[in-house]
């Protein structure tokens, strides 16, 4: 059986239907982010997706594109399904946010390797984060990167018991650092497959 269904056409609005509850769905979808957002030292963000997060951002993709043709919006649709969480992994993505005072391109050059030290913690299972490839290369990395946990069954159980220990941590030599998880977020992303 799959938990984690693919989002299809019918759950897309489009922008004429989408644009009168737009501020409705987003402040619903914000609420939701606040427990699935995690910030990781000074500059790095996740944002772990479902079909909700990921549902709203086609529809503010085909509003903003003012996309309104199946095919198009098919596309779309394509696209953020490839970022689903599925039945045995999460999915998020990652957000290098720089102060506005440093220079960008040093910043992002000590972060270079950063897809490779990306650690999620849950209870005793370490699970090393699979990143979108051709995203990074040796000389510089993107602000935004797609990345994905692979749960084996025995860390998706843990993930599902109330209380169980998460933590995500970066290992990069230039940026280590570490954040426990709230309760409220293992019990956000345990949601996703009940």
């Amino acid at each position: 059986m799959t938990l984690v269904r693919p989002i299809s056409r019918r759950d897309i609005k489009g922008p004429a239907i989408y644009g009168p509850i737009r501020d409705d769905y987003r402040h619903r979808v914000i609420a939701l982010k606040r427990s699935r957002r995690l910030l990781i030292g000074d500059r790095v963000s996740f944002v772990f997706e479902n079909r909700l997060t990921l549902t709203m951002q086609i529809e503010e993709m085909c509003r903003a594109e003012n996309l309104t043709t199946e095919v198009q919006i098919q596309g779309e649709i394509d696209v953020y399904n490839e970022l689903m969480p599925t039945d045995t992994s999460l999915s998020a993505t990652l957000f290098v946010e720089l102060p506005p005072d440093i220079d960008v391109h040093i910043a992002l050059k000590e972060l270079v390797g950063l897809d490779e030290h990306v650690v999620l913690h849950i209870g005793p299972h370490t699970i090393r984060a699979a990143f979108e490839p051709g995203r990074s290369t040796d000389e510089k990395i993107s602000a935004v990167q797609y990345v994905r946990f692979p749960l084996t069954p025995a860390a998706r159980a843990e993930l599902l018991s109330p209380g169980a220990a998460l933590a995500l941590e970066i290992d990069h030599p230039n940026y280590p650092h570490r954040v426990v998880c709230s309760e409220e977020t293992r019990a956000s992303l345990a949601a996703d497959y009940a």
